[in-house]
């Protein structure tokens, strides 16, 4: 097998990977967002988001990119759902938008529910799956002026909202995913303040935290009562954090406080109905406390169908200071603080691994890992597992004719493919793979900086090409097979 090279020379750790199938009922697609992508952000009827109001605060977004535009998908999805099937797309994982549905948090904007309808009409008759995502991160601003996600009648008010998505679109779409990364939504937003609403507060990123998690309990027991035979699920940012160190006792133990504030906080309350004991015990005096009231639990561990599971790289952890560690730092120009709780003394350190156009490490083998743990600590036989989120940024470069030729991209997919399948062949049973993203789009506080899309977007025409990273993964799909 050909082994492609990183923009620094360093060679592309690959399994060999030719010529092998993915199981018969394996779901191939991709995933968007809502605020990425769609555009006519004050269009009928449609009121600002918290990202909305996040993009205006000067510094907080590269060069102060918005969303009011983005791709246009609002008004160009037509064409782009016939991109996809021309893909061989079988699924496509898409966001709602909570400001256009219901604004401000209020009465339902029948308008907003009306463009998701043609949406999903347009992908069933392109054979396209529709896979819904209600909260893809674009909290009504209104809603954040009565405390967001910190407030618990939010979860309450998310649960509503669930509710009328279900009664106009409920009869197409059969795979619901509440939530799209909530660690990024309370801890990165709340108390890192690098993603909107830009806040900076421990307490209330912790109860964001729960809230979030209590609106996904409620909105699960809402669906279930709608509709029975729904596929329900969420989707979760997981990590695979190492020490640097095996035989180090600081080492592992950051590693641990950051499996425990990354991947467990999430995990155990809605799979085992309880919070880590170590991780309470790391956020001892924080807050968090006040916000766990009786019955939540409960809810929160409604049973669900389908876990999503964005993976995108692993974590090197140390208690050591060391000379080269991991930026986390997103691109505004404000005091940071950690959006991890209580993690005083840890280090993210970069190992002799590709990078991508974020820094982010190139760590296939990390998926790999990932899923058989979820597999035999969480989902077993019960939950159905899928990769809904894993991609890469590079810096692109247009050639003359237009092609794209990104071999970093197309190999950062295979390579992920590849770690699936070794994951198949450990006995997981993962059900499908959503590439992030379809397109080129508004990468968060990145502006239009960073491109994650198979699909180039030319943001002055806002025209769509196809990279070479779309003709591998066509060509994937049609043969189902490496």
């Amino acid at each position: 097998m050909t082994h492609l090279t990183s923009l620094a020379g360093t060679p592309l750790a690959s399994s060999s990977t030719d010529n092998r199938s993915f199981p018969p009922d394996f779901l191939f697609g991709v995933a968007t967002a809502a605020y990425q992508i769609e555009g006519a952000a004050h269009e009928d009827g449609r009121t600002d988001s918290i990202w909305d109001a996040f993009a205006r605060v000067p510094g907080a977004v590269v060069d102060g990119h918005n969303g009011d535009v983005a791709c246009d998908h609002y008004h160009r999805y037509e064409s782009d759902v016939a991109m996809m099937a021309d893909l061989g797309l079988q699924t496509y994982r898409f966001s709602t938008s909570w400001s256009r549905i219901r604004p401000d948090g209020g009465p339902v904007n029948h308008t907003g529910l009306d463009f998701y309808s043609r949406l999903v009409d347009s992908l069933l008759e392109n054979n396209i799956k529709p896979w819904l995502t209600l909260y893809h991160w674009d909290l009504p601003q209104a809603l954040e002026e009565k405390g967001g996600w910190a407030n618990r009648d939010t979860a309450y008010r998310f649960a509503e909202y669930a509710t009328d998505v279900h009664a106009a679109l409920g009869d197409r779409v059969d795979n619901w995913t509440t939530l799209n990364e909530p660690w990024c939504s309370s801890f990165l937003s709340y108390i890192g303040g690098e993603h909107a609403p830009g806040r900076q507060d421990v307490e209330a990123g912790l109860a964001a935290g729960h809230h979030l998690l209590l609106g996904h309990g409620l909105a699960v027991r809402e669906l279930r009562q709608a509709d029975p035979s729904l596929g329900l699920g969420i989707t979760l940012n997981l990590t695979v954090p190492d020490p640097v160190d095996p035989t180090d006792a600081g080492d592992v133990d950051a590693a641990r406080r950051i499996d425990g504030q990354f991947n467990r906080f999430f995990l155990d309350p809605i799979f085992r109905g309880e919070y880590p004991v170590d991780v309470l015990a790391d956020l001892a005096g924080l807050g968090l406390e006040k916000y766990v009231l009786p019955g939540d639990l409960e809810i929160i561990s409604t049973p669900i169908d389908a876990l999503g599971v964005n993976y995108y790289h692993g974590e090197a952890l140390s208690s050591h200071p060391v000379e080269r560690e991991m930026s986390t730092a997103a691109p505004s120009e404000r005091p940071k603080r950690s959006p991890f709780p209580a993690a005083e003394g840890i280090h993210w350190r970069l190992r002799d691994l590709p990078l991508t156009a974020m820094d982010w490490e190139v760590q296939p083998e990390g998926l790999t890992r990932l899923l058989v743990r979820i597999d035999e600590e969480y989902t077993g036989d019960t939950v159905k597992l899928y990769v809904t989120e894993n991609g890469a940024a590079y810096d692109d470069e247009v050639e003359p004719d237009g092609a794209v030729h990104d071999a970093e991209r197309t190999e950062f997919l295979r390579l992920h493919l590849g770690a699936i399948l070794d994951a198949v062949d450990a006995g997981v049973d993962v059900h499908g793979y959503f590439y992030w993203s379809l397109m080129d789009n508004y990468e968060w506080a990145w502006g239009y900086h960073k491109r994650f899309g198979i699909v180039r977007v030319d943001y002055d025409t806002l025209e769509r090409s196809y990279k070479d990273s779309a003709i591998e993964y066509q060509r994937v799909i049609a043969g189902r097979a490496l």
